[in-house]
Parts: structure tokens; sequence; C-alpha cells
């Protein structure tokens, strides 16, 4: 399914760059920080079509769209078709395509697609991650004082801010540096080869690090919530590493988490 993700990927990915920079109509979903913009429903409506007119039968789960459960789908996609709607609403040139596909609830399939640098990862379960059809590893960061990480704040944080800011108090201190990139499939994508050491975030949707987690884990990192458990796309936290710096960046987030 490798190549079909790829494609569907780099025909979404037109889509943002054809509408980057322009005057958009943005709507507020809710929240006055959680946007979207005729391009994110556009580029969806591309995803959709493209997968139902090759795969009638599998289903879907996206961002912008109603979602029906499909529990006897044995085929599954999930897409975020504009990851980053924030930084492409303001011209800010930082944002990405995301599609994946799960074989029995297992994701097989996953790419990223920053289509301003023309930057495809991908990875197939089993057979590594690239970046345009080079191979990629996670770093080689021992220490955590060594390791360039990233983060992100979730839609809610107005709600609970002392949940997600304790977290970064608890962590910043003690690495190199923290990055906010305000796109959680870049940030799994530049973990998975070796521009960051590491990145965690809570409250993510499947959409946002269905593909990224494939990424990391075919690079040879790690992918788990923030005590160690097996990582979920459905879950409620996401902490990606090298693999070398895990247990020390798990400990800080077990400091700074609120109950």
């Amino acid at each position: 399914m490798i190549e079909h993700v790829v494609q569907a990927a780099r025909e979404a990915g037109a889509i943002l760059r054809g509408g980057f920079g322009r005057i958009h109509e943005i709507q507020e979903k809710g929240r006055t920080t959680d946007l979207v913009t005729e391009t994110d429903k556009a580029s969806e409506r591309f995803l959709r079509e493209w997968i139902s007119s090759r795969f009638p039968d599998h289903a879907m789960i996206g961002e912008e769209e109603e979602n029906i459960a499909r529990p006897d789908a044995e085929w599954t996609w999930v897409f975020d078709p504009l990851d980053g709607t924030v930084s492409f609403a303001y011209g800010i040139p930082f944002f990405a395509v995301c599609v994946a596909v799960r074989h029995r609830g297992t994701t097989v399939a996953g790419a990223v697609y920053e289509p301003l640098r023309d930057e495809m990862f991908a990875a197939a379960r089993g057979e590594g991650a690239t970046l345009n059809g080079s191979p990629i590893r996670v770093t080689a960061t021992t220490e955590l004082n060594r390791a360039l990480l990233a983060t992100g704040f979730p839609y809610s944080i107005a709600e609970n801010p002392k949940r997600t800011l304790e977290t970064f108090v608890a962590v910043a201190p003690f690495a190199r540096g923290i990055r906010r990139l305000g796109t959680a499939g870049i940030d799994l994508a530049y973990v998975a080869c070796g521009r960051l050491d590491g990145y965690w975030e809570s409250f993510l949707q499947p959409w946002d690090c269905a593909a990224g987690a494939l990424l990391v884990e075919e690079a040879g990192g790690r992918m788990t919530d923030y005590v160690g458990n097996r990582h979920d796309i459905f879950g409620l936290q996401t902490l990606a590493t090298n693999g070398r710096i895990h247990e020390e960046l798990m400990a800080r987030l077990k400091v700074g988490q609120v109950p």
C-alpha cells in the first residue's frame, strides 16, 4: 500500500501548495485555536474521493468530515488533509499532509509530505522509513541534556493549562532545547529522520499521529505513552524518541504530570 499512500499524500499536498499564501476563509471549530480553511476541506474532499474511487470497501478516518465507524472494515485510511492549519492560515510555511493505512488495526503504511519543501517521509511496516526515497534513522543521542526535543500544546490548553505547562517546565531545564513546530506529523517525521531526538504531546487525534508513529518505529525509534505503554493512535499521550533517551525523558514527564 505504500505506493498508494505516497501518491495520495503527494497529490493532496499539491492542493495545499496551490492554496498557500492566499486570503483564506477561516472558520473556528468550537475553539479560537482550532481553525479550518477552505484548503483543509478541499484536500480532505480530494483524499476521500481518491480513496473511495480506488478502494471502495476501505473505511476512512479524516479530520474535517464526519467519520462513520466501520468495525467490519479490514482496511482503514487515516489522514490529516492539512496538519498545521494555524501556520498555513497565517502564511507560515510549515505544514504537511499526513496519510496512513491500517490493516486490521495495525498501521502498515504511512506518509508525511511537506509540499513546500517537497519532502516525502514514508514508511511501510517491516521495510524501514525513507525521506525522498533515501533511508532515514533516528539519532544516536544518549543523554537528555544533549537532546533537541519538540512538543505541542493541545487545543484544550485554555481549559487546563497547568496540565500542559507542568510537563514543559519539568523537561525544559534538562534538554538542550525544545521546539514547538505546530504540526505533530512533522514533529514525528523529524524524530524519524534525526532532526529531533524526541517529541511528546497530549490529546492528539488518530490522524495527527498514525503516519508519523510508523515513521518513528521504522526508523529505529520508540513510541509509547508517558508511562511506557505501547503507543495507541486513539490514546491520550504520545511520546516518541530515538529510544536511547526514552526512559530519561519519560521520567521527566512523570515529574510534570498533574492529576
